[in-house]
């Protein structure tokens, strides 16, 4: 099993949403659902972050209206056709062979496939996809035809189609989906012809680019999509309004394959930079390369962001997991989406449950962001700061302070939150109240806080936004007088299943214990801030004394009054997740009952640790014994139906400590929650974004221990046996740390840590990295060359002759001051000691513990070299053998390097020209002396020096000389052998 692929093998039409939305590619700005180009049973859909419309619908006999996150035109449609043959479909195809592979590495869509038409002829199509991560605006399809046992004619057409709407959720189709309008298409040529075009590279003269616009109906965003389509021969144009398609008819030999590359830019009205979205999706059009450059550039950019997400783990099939979780996480909140207005929807740009809509869920997201990509966090909580006037609206015309934030958040920030549902098991739409989750406003604080825990930042508007939240939750608060007791009536807590108490006229519940609890939190965080007046200061601190939490059983009562109701059949509803909607099918009510949908109560301990939650308890007067928490732990998981893919991860989380194989057993489920769609269907719709992101939490500061801290990183590593091992980087305060942890022993930046340790990390100190490195040669190099002894340097920096030898031995740079003293002792500047600019000095470094060796396929390795960069050639020269640097492209199929007419390589290597093969090796290896891993690949073929009619093709490769100078004699090999290795281990 390959741990960066997705495979799917066969054409299933029942499983094509799964497949859809497991497949959907994007770059943070926009996504494309991983639909067929050709199919039947395909639910296309382009979704832009932000891009929302609004509607109003006839349902139950009210008009009712809704936000959607807009599916835009489809840009994808291409088919084709034998002779005598109707268009391919692979719903009706006879298909000898299909495959579907997503490349999470690369961020590429692979299919393959062949058809056997009815006279019998067979065709392979090879197909590569992907949504470009380098250039936000760009998008390519590229289709490779192969006739097997026939030649002739083959008919393709390639189009836009403006012809859809919001119906990929089937409970939402008596609601309106038709958001697109007022569309239009046309042409225009790469010569620049029309008004708003200009001739550039990537189009050349006379290449025909069709476009196509729509509106939004009532939020009146315009989105422009341009295609270029490049084959063998020219094309035909046909267009209605709505749709445009270029018609090719393909000559085909047997054996022999043909391509159509399809290329299109998608700007909308909303994007930053432009013009207008027409003028300006032409210009992004007419200056995008190729298929295979524009691949070469997302690849690239695709490395550097798993080079920042690194988390590898055991095993290639909880790798592969791992991986596509950080891949669609990155695909709905890249580098892109920090600069936009976009929150984090609850499906990803994935598909359209829950409409789009921005919920809670970056309470899940965002932890694992703050240590790797903070400035996408930042992104999303500005995301929440731009909505302020509107919460501050909603919370003075509720009769409270502050700002108080939605449920369900769309373009503006109003409630989104809609006042009916379907329950799709007895066909009823029913009241929804669930705008009463006030505790969003709590997820959006508790963000802010985790994002100054880790980054050492507080920007003024983040105190802001975390202040009038507080401001609003004070305000909701109410003391009893009875009681002394301040309260929080007619909320709702995130169980959701519990809306109202039994018989009730109104909805809400009062006291709900997480929600209360957070308040005393959030009070306190805000005291801290030292933002509040003192008669404001004096009430929030009274808050945080005498808040009410209710108890029984001698566990935490979810909401005042949960004690008195029933327990639930669980015999009669076992397997059944949403009890909800069973009840209600049955003429009965889940608000009677002890059950919740997902972790509640039990979201304190997910977000709180044992000691702050107890502190709080006791700071409010109530008794918290070392058994609390794991008995009310106990309590409601044997309560939990586990309604929502979020509950297995808080509960995976909360028993992490306690039940290591439970916790493990949690985990497991919600990995494969979207993988499996153990919803029963709902993955289809669009993945769990808050699962995905909450899986790779657990692995980064649950498993670890990681608990950010105003006084540095807390370390307390407890894996779970089955995962073994667990390597990641991260960074805090500014600073990159690594961190393996396995088989009983644990390091950070290369040093290890006494076993069982509890280690703060301080955040003013620099941990040193195991292994020789850099600064430590040059320590070294400096004092030798100076002739002192440990002792001398000691003695000169004010320092212990140990902490020098440490330094010497170690991989790593420590904090500045330590720098200037040391640099002084040696007689050089700070600058020079820190390298400076100066070349690497000699040394070696051991690979890490346990290491262990990998083949590399030949694909991965040509992955590798492609980039081009610094190589060695091997071969028998004159003189014996000879091995020489040189600077390489890998072009064409063939690594290229340059070299001086006359010299070694000239004299030994006068191939090709005189007909003869000599076959020489070729060599490269990077090494990463961080994380003591790297890798090595080994070419060999023949060289060749290249003919003169050939040069002009690869002198456009960039391609300059290891030695500088004129050296003008270009030489290549093609690849015969290729073989490589990678080094890595804990």
């Amino acid at each position: 099993m390959n741990a960066w692929t997705l495979v799917y093998e066969g054409y299933d039409p029942a499983s094509e949403g799964l497949r859809e939305a497991l497949c959907t590619l994007g770059n943070g700005r926009w996504a494309t659902r991983g639909a067929t180009p050709d199919g039947l049973a395909r639910t296309p859909g382009t979704y832009r972050a932000g891009c929302y419309d609004r509607l109003a619908s006839r349902v139950a006999g009210r008009t009712v209206e809704n936000e959607d996150l807009v599916n835009l035109p489809d840009w994808l449609p291409l088919t084709f056709a034998t002779p005598g043959s109707d268009w391919f479909r692979p719903d009706t195809a006879d298909l000898p062979d299909y495959r579907q592979e997503l490349d999470l590495r690369r961020g590429l869509l692979l299919r393959t496939l062949r058809w056997r038409d009815d006279a019998g002829r067979v065709t392979l199509v090879r197909q590569r996809r992907l949504v470009s991560m380098a250039d936000p605006a760009l998008a390519a399809l590229e289709t490779t035809f192969t006739a097997e046992n026939w030649s002739g004619p083959l008919r393709v057409r390639a189009g836009l189609d403006g012809r859809v709407s919001n119906h990929g959720v089937a409970r939402y189709r008596d609601l309106r989906g038709d958001h697109l309008t007022s569309h239009t298409t046309g042409t225009a040529t790469g010569t620049g012809t029309d008004a708003g075009t200009d001739a550039d590279a990537g189009a050349g003269a006379g290449d025909e680019l069709t476009w196509l616009t729509a509106e939004t109906r009532s939020s009146r965003i315009t989105v422009a999509l341009a295609a270029r389509v490049t084959a063998p021969v020219p094309g035909s144009v046909s267009a209605e309004p709505d749709r445009i398609h270029t018609d090719l008819v393909l000559e085909l030999a047997a054996g022999e394959p043909a391509t159509v590359s399809k290329i299109v830019a998608l700007v909308t009205s909303r994007d930053p930079a432009i013009h207008d979205p027409l003028t300006t999706a032409r210009r992004r059009l007419q200056a995008a390369p190729g298929f295979d450059e524009l691949l070469a550039a997302h690849e690239a950019v695709w490395e550097r962001l798993w080079e920042r997400a690194r988390l590898d783990v055991d095993g290639p099939e909880l790798s592969r997991i791992v991986h596509l979780h950080v891949f669609h996480l990155l695909q709905t909140l890249s580098p892109h989406t920090a600069d936009l207005d976009a929150g984090v929807p609850a499906r990803g740009l994935h598909g359209e449950a829950y409409r789009g809509h921005v919920f809670w869920d970056e309470l899940f997201v965002l932890p694992w962001l703050n240590l790797r990509f903070p400035e996408i966090s930042l992104g999303s909580l500005r995301y929440r700061w731009r909505r302020l006037p509107e919460a501050r609206t909603a919370a003075r015309e509720a009769g409270f302070d502050g700002a108080m934030f939605p449920w369900q958040s769309g373009s503006d920030g109003r409630e989104e939150t809609q006042t009916f549902h379907l329950n799709p098991e007895s066909g009823r739409w029913l009241p929804d109240v669930s705008h009463l989750q006030r505790h969003a406003g709590l997820a959006i604080a508790y963000n802010v806080w985790q994002y100054h825990l880790v980054t050492g930042s507080m920007p003024p508007w983040c105190a802001e936004l975390l202040t009038d939240i507080a401001r609003f939750f004070a305000s909701l608060t109410v003391l009893d007088p009875r009681s002394g007791r301040y309260e929080i009536r007619g909320v709702m807590g995130p169980d959701e299943y519990h809306t109202a108490y039994p018989g009730a006229s109104a909805p809400g519940l009062d006291n709900n214990a997480y929600t209360n609890v957070m308040t005393v939190w959030l009070l306190s965080r805000a005291l801290e801030l030292g933002v509040a007046g003192p008669q404001e200061a004096a009430r929030w601190t009274d808050i945080t004394r005498r808040m009410r939490v209710d108890f029984h059983d001698g566990v935490i009562s979810q909401f005042t009054g949960y004690a008195g109701l029933e327990e639930l059949d669980w015999g009669r509803y076992r397997g059944v997740r949403r009890l909800d909607r069973a009840l209600e099918a049955d003429g009965d009510d889940v608000n009677r009952y002890k059950a919740s949908k997902q972790a509640d109560t039990l979201m304190l301990f997910y977000l709180l640790t044992a000691g702050e939650l107890t502190d709080i308890l006791h700071r409010l007067g109530y008794a918290a014994d070392a058994e609390l928490i794991p008995r009310t732990i106990s309590y409601y998981l044997d309560r939990t139906s586990h309604g929502s893919t979020l509950s297995a991860v808080v509960h995976a989380w909360v028993l992490a400590r306690s039940d290591r194989a439970r916790s493990w057993q949690f985990f497991c489920e919600a990995l494969l929650s979207d993988v499996h769609d153990v919803q029963g269907g709902t993955t289809a719709e669009g993945i769990h974004l808050g699962a995905m992101a909450g899986t790779l939490d657990m692995l980064q500061r649950c498993y670890l221990g990681l608990e950010p801290r105003p006084d540095g990183l807390r370390l307390d590593p407890l894996l779970p046996e089955r995962l073994g091992s667990l390597s990641l980087t991260i960074r805090f305060r500014g600073r990159p740390l690594a961190i393996e942890t396995g088989h009983g022993r644990t390091r950070v930046d290369g040093i290890v840590l006494p076993r069982g340790a509890d280690t703060t990390i301080p955040w003013r100190t620099t941990l040193m990295t195991g292994g020789n490195g850099d600064f430590a040669r040059r320590i070294h190099h400096l004092r030798d060359r100076l002739g002192l002894t440990l002792d001398q340097v000691a003695d000169r920096a004010d320092m212990s002759s140990g902490y020098i030898h440490h330094l010497e031995t170690h991989l790593g740079t420590p904090d500045r001051g330590t720098v200037t003293r040391l640099a002084k002792a040696l007689e050089t500047t700070a600058e020079d000691l820190l390298g400076g600019g100066h070349d690497r000095p000699p040394g070696q470094g051991p690979a890490m513990d346990e290491p262990v060796l990998e083949v590399l396929e030949t694909e991965e390795c040509l992955r590798l070299v492609a980039p081009g960069g610094i190589g060695r050639v091997a071969f028998s020269g004159s003189h014996g053998p000879t091995v020489l640097p040189v600077n390489y492209k890998y072009h064409d199929g063939a690594v290229v390097f340059r070299t001086a007419r006359g010299g070694p390589m000239d004299q030994d290597l006068r191939t090709g020209l005189e007909g003869v093969d000599i076959k020489i090796a070729f060599e490269v290896d990077r090494i990463d002396e961080v994380r003591r891993a790297g890798w090595s690949v080994l070419i060999q073929g023949a060289a060749h020096h290249m003919p003169d009619d050939e040069v002009a093709k690869v002198a456009d490769s960039g391609v300059t000389p290891w030695a500088g100078g004129e050296r003008h004699l270009y030489l290549r090999i093609v690849p015969q052998q290729v073989t490589g290795r990678r080094i890595h281990g804990l």
